[in-house]
């Protein structure tokens, strides 16, 4: 059986990067013909010119905030609800279209394997026959397609569990036998946690891949003494796959697709390697090309290669997040959103959303000072706000005017990650 999904993954650095550079090039060429934000924004780009890395590292990097007010602007004035970033229309060259939290829409090509997904998933131990069940949420947002595609890419059959009914999670798994498990961690602990509760023995769930939470080694661990050996990867609803972890358990290495910088949060300076930064992605996706693209999220590249043979940069995953927005259950919150939930009520002067509890537990609380005290219902009605606003479900604590720390944060992330 072999180790790797395909040769690109052995291919020496110095032709992937040749490679990776002369492709940059036509996707830049591209954007700016597809694309009319992109257009734009580079205008004064020659693609042809855009050759190394240097020249990469001098156009200017796109973030996520950036790409929803862009969004916002286009929608307002009756324009694409993408922002002018996508090059396809509704119809049959975009089956799906995804929403996720500001809102940011997200267009779904017709490739195989549009979201690159199958390369992680066959590092994660799959093979072609398997059967997967696949516990990404497929509402809203892009996850649940975004690894049944690449599922399906790799010859994989999946079963669409999606999230919620817990019990019926454990009976279908006892009664399919899957091969393995897709989705975050944290749900399938709770799922082998009530098959335990209910006495159902799930033998066949040997394997695992997880995104959407951070995924440390005391979790590892829990999950090796269940039975299950569980593989992290990491991607974002606006580009797809971007690393992923291998049986070497060092770091995740990156996808054969994108072309990865790490760069000083707030500006599109490249910091020197096992710095730590903001992550900037450029895919060679042509129905969605984004280009020096800022996750906001925050890591490191990872000295060597991988020992088990793949040659492609390895970073030490996900690190945190280079601005407040932060991630809760695998959905990102962002600023804006408690600022539209506190502004809904005349009566809250400040809020500040804290988010607590140990890894695969996270406990979401606004806390929000009044000048005088609170109406009767306003905790329900504030809680209410939240879920229709983040689609998560949180508390709600009312407190005196002046009372939260006058630090500037809107998130306060106080999670363990031990």
């Amino acid at each position: 059986m072999t180790a790797f999904y395909d040769e690109l993954e052995t291919r020496s650095p110095e032709a992937r990067e040749a490679q990776l550079l002369a492709a940059l090039a036509l996707q830049l060429a591209h954007a700016k013909l597809v694309s009319p934000a992109l257009a734009e924004i580079f205008k004064d780009v020659n693609p042809a010119a855009v050759t190394s890395r240097a020249a990469l590292a001098k156009l200017p990097v796109t973030r996520k905030q950036a790409l929803l007010e862009l969004q916002l602007a286009s929608r307002q004035r009756g324009g694409s609800v993408f922002g002018g970033f996508s090059a396809a229309a509704f119809g049959s060259h975009m089956p799906r279209v995804f929403a996720s939290p500001g809102p940011i829409y997200e267009p779904e090509g017709t490739a195989r394997d549009y979201w690159r997904m199958a390369r992680a998933i066959f590092a994660a131990g799959f093979r072609p026959g398997d059967l997967i069940h696949n516990s990404f949420s497929y509402h809203f947002v892009p996850a649940g397609s975004m690894m049944e595609t690449g599922a399906h890419a790799l010859g994989c059959t999946v079963f669409p569990g999606g999230t919620g009914q817990t019990e019926q999670q454990v009976q279908t798994m006892a009664e399919l036998q899957p091969a393995g498990y897709i989705g975050t961690p944290s749900f399938l602990k709770i799922i082998l946690e009530k098959a335990l509760e209910m006495g159902v023995a799930l033998p066949s769930v040997t394997k695992a891949m997880f995104g959407g939470e951070a995924y440390p080694p005391s979790l590892r661990d829990w999950f090796s003494a269940h039975g299950v050996v569980g593989y992290q990867c990491y991607a974002t609803a606006d580009v797809g796959s971007i690393a992923f972890e291998t049986a070497a358990r060092e770091g995740l290495v990156l996808d054969e697709g994108v072309l990865l910088e790490i760069v000083r949060p707030g500006t599109g300076d490249p910091v020197a390697q096992g710095e730590v930064g903001e992550v900037v992605v450029t895919t060679l996706n042509p129905t969605y090309p984004l280009i020096r693209f800022g996750t906001g999220d925050l890591s490191a590249v990872l000295p060597g290669a991988c020992p088990t043979g793949r040659s492609n940069t390895r970073i030490k995953g996900w690190m945190g997040r280079a601005d407040q927005t932060t991630k809760i259950r695998g959905m990102f919150v962002h600023p804006a959103q408690v600022d539209q939930i506190a502004k809904r009520f005349p009566e809250v002067m400040r809020a500040r959303l804290v988010v607590s509890g140990e890894m695969a537990n996270d406990v979401m609380t606004l806390k929000v000072e009044t000048a005088c005290s609170a109406p009767d219902g306003l905790s329900a009605k504030l809680m209410e706000a939240i879920r229709d606003v983040t689609k998560l479900r949180g508390q709600v604590e009312v407190l005196a005017l002046g009372a939260l720390p006058n630090d500037g944060k809107v998130i306060e992330d106080a999670r363990s990650y031990k």
